[in-house]
């Protein structure tokens, strides 16, 4: 690939060997934790049988065990290249499908799922697909229904409810 000015411009921050190892320690504080946390379990084998924490503690040691390896690998691969991890412009595709993603999860919380989920599927209809208004709209109703139908109805599993369900007497 040609190393221009406007590429050069258009990056972030990081290798992938940076963030190979950034994520390696991400991982290796989930492995102590899971190992600090079970350890109050018991992590040995007793009277012939394991203690409750036995698999989770070794399950933690492979997760260490795993990232330290990750990690090395980054930290001796990032002295042999330079390979930039993302370009902006590939970031905000990421970006402009994943804030839509967690405004959905936080809406669920206020308007339940059936409503978010219609309003989730219509706005990306409309901005991503650019469907007209109506078609986004009747999708996606027309799927908050099916949910409902499917989980409440046929799974009997009830799921995160909002004002509108409250009203409706669901």
């Amino acid at each position: 690939m040609e190393d221009t000015a406007k590429e050069r411009a258009g990056t972030l921050l990081g290798s992938h060997a940076m963030v190979d190892a950034a994520v390696a320690v991400v991982t290796f504080a989930v492995g102590v934790a899971v190992m600090v946390n079970t350890g109050h379990l018991g992590a040995s084998w007793v009277n012939g049988t394991p203690e409750p924490g036995y698999f989770p503690f070794r399950i933690g040691v492979v997760i260490c065990l795993a990232s330290a390896t990750i990690f090395v690998r980054a930290l001796l691969r990032a002295r042999r290249s330079r390979e930039v991890f993302v370009r902006l412009d590939r970031l905000r595709r990421v970006v402009a499908v994943l804030a839509p993603m967690l405004a959905y999860f936080v809406a669920i919380a206020y308007l339940g799922i059936y409503v978010a989920s219609a309003i989730f599927v219509a706005g990306f209809m409309r901005v991503a697909g650019r469907y007209s208004v109506v078609k986004s709209v009747v999708v996606g109703v027309a799927c908050s229904i099916a949910l409902f139908w499917l989980f409440e109805r046929q799974f009997l599993v009830p799921l995160p409810k909002g004002p509108l369900e409250s009203w409706l007497g669901y």
